[in-house]
């Protein structure tokens, strides 16, 4: 992982990379390299907390690598990335909780402090030392989802994450699939134990002064 910084917005912001090179297929619900598929590293950009650029997509090419790969944003500051590891699972988290947010709000209940692009604030990055079939890295992301909402709940959180977190789950393309991601497989558990480590220790350092 490579932290680099850039002024963009007059503000000093924040990147980090993750370079994995050839040999690795992800899942991710991030603008750039969403879905499953082969991926070559991770971006997750820092941003003003009013970010209202609508080619994020383009933004996100701008600062990466060349090849494929996976590009996040966020108004947490990610030089406070935390990293968590379990059994040879390693997760990263950036925790921002300017906006937490139940995930069934009622209807209507839009958030005026939201910007009109609305950036992740919770992102997290989950790599896992062995293959894992397409069905196991969906039920692998439910995973991350879950301990990352237990970890926010235990720190004193009302919420079960923001509107706009981000997810990515890395894993190599070769060698013998996992069928199972879910909580109680033996990699979701530790998968869920390392996320849980991250964001729980993230969500209780954070400051609202993160967004000013």
């Amino acid at each position: 992982m490579k932290l680099t910084y850039r002024v963009e917005d007059g503000a000093r912001l924040g990147a980090l990379l993750w370079e994995f090179g050839p040999g690795w297929r992800m899942i991710s619900s991030a603008l750039l390299g969403g879905g499953i598929g082969a991926r070559e590293w991770v971006l997750n950009a820092q941003v003003v907390a009013g970010y209202s650029r609508m080619d994020p997509v383009d933004h996100l090419l701008s600062l990466g690598p060349e090849g494929d790969g996976v590009g996040m944003l966020t108004a947490a500051s990610v030089d406070r990335c935390v990293r968590a590891s379990d059994g040879g699972v390693e997760a990263y988290a950036t925790v921002g909780l300017r906006v937490p947010t139940w995930a069934a709000a009622p209807e209507g209940a839009a958030d005026p402090e939201l910007a009109p692009m609305r950036v992740g604030t919770i992102n997290i990055v989950t790599v896992l030392p062995v293959a894992m079939t397409d069905a196991a890295l969906v039920n692998a992301v439910m995973t991350v989802t879950e301990a990352k909402s237990q970890a926010l709940i235990e720190a004193g959180f009302p919420c079960t994450g923001t509107a706009s977190d981000a997810v990515c789950v890395a894993a190599p393309a070769d060698g013998p699939a996992e069928l199972f991601g879910g909580p109680r497989s033996e990699w979701g558990a530790r998968a869920a134990r390392a996320v849980h480590a991250a964001v729980r220790q993230g969500a209780e350092a954070w400051r609202p002064h993160d967004f000013k």
